[in-house]
């Protein structure tokens, strides 16, 4: 059997077929005699490439998830240190944090005296 199954194939079609009907609805929208074509645009744009966009984004999610779990999986299993991000601080843990430590506290002096 393949790679894909019926059952694990994503359903594009339906994100595919969404975006005709908005063009359907953008065009309507230009060729009616009280539209324009910036309410067609944002027509097109709030009601098809957003939602769509949206929901693509959704539906890759845990394809992108299963990549960085296995690109861990393959540094892990090579032994290789993932790369650090290079800081210009001092310190020593790489982080953008200021160190709790980083300044001696200043001793009040006691009232009345």
């Amino acid at each position: 059997m393949g790679r894909y199954s019926h059952t694990n194939l994503p359903m594009y079609i339906v994100p595919f077929v969404w975006l005709y009907v908005a063009f359907m609805m953008a065009v309507a929208e230009a060729t009616s005699p009280i539209g324009t074509l910036l309410g067609a645009a944002i027509t097109f744009v709030l009601y098809g490439l957003l939602p769509v966009g949206l929901i693509l984004y959704f539906m890759g999610s845990p394809g992108r998830r299963r990549a960085n779990r296995q690109a861990e999986q393959t540094q892990d299993d090579a032994g290789a240190v993932p790369p650090r991000v290079a800081s210009d601080s001092s310190q020593g843990d790489g982080s953008s944090h200021t160190p709790a430590d980083s300044f001696a506290a200043e001793r009040e002096k006691p009232r009345g005296l």
